[in-house]
């Protein structure tokens, strides 16, 4: 890690979707790591399970969810907020001034997949336009030419893309049954 004491992984406790998990027993840890399981399997990808569980356990690398933020101030840490297009504009700015000295953020989302009940509800597209003219700030945008997941998923992507470009209603029209609320 280098220059920085720990990095920080955080992400929404938020179901996807129309999918709702209900009540999640157990302690807390146990109630949100089903919605933080995508970042542990970043972890394991790049470092593998052994060596990401001893890091978590030193507190090199933490994984919290992103309500857990407010109040602290994070130093010498590099920051990932993922799937930040399922926060509101409020949330994402509690999170952007938890940065301390030393500290570098970056915040991951997708704004078509966005799982909020409204989804103008989702702030990451406005936080960007509100913090992408500030010096120190990039904004970087990629399209399914980037997906490094299984190609067919390139595919899948591009797909829904076109779906949607096709089904763009004309003035007055009900928008596409499969994209009403």
């Amino acid at each position: 890690l280098g220059e920085i004491d720990r990095m920080i992984m955080s992400g929404r406790a938020i179901d996807a979707g129309e999918e709702r998990v209900g009540f999640l027993p157990g302690d807390l840890s146990q109630k949100v790591d089903p919605y933080l399981r995508p970042l542990n399997d970043a972890l394991y990808d790049i470092f593998g399970a052994e060596k990401a569980e001893r890091l978590r356990e030193r507190g090199t690398i933490e994984i919290a969810p992103l309500a857990y933020m407010r109040g602290r101030t994070l130093n010498r840490a590099k920051v990932l907020i993922d799937e930040s297009q399922n926060a509101s504009i409020f949330t994402i700015k509690m999170a952007l001034t938890r940065l301390g000295e030393g500290s570098k953020m970056v915040l991951t989302g997708d704004v078509t997949q966005i799982d909020l009940p409204h989804k103008a509800d989702s702030g990451l597209e406005r936080c960007a336009a509100i913090v992408g003219g500030i010096d120190g700030v990039s904004v970087i945008r990629l399209s399914n030419r980037d997906v490094v997941r299984n190609r067919i998923v390139k595919d899948i992507v591009k797909a829904f893309e076109k779906a949607e470009a096709d089904r763009k209603p004309g003035p007055g029209a009900q928008p596409p049954r499969w994209k009403r609320r």
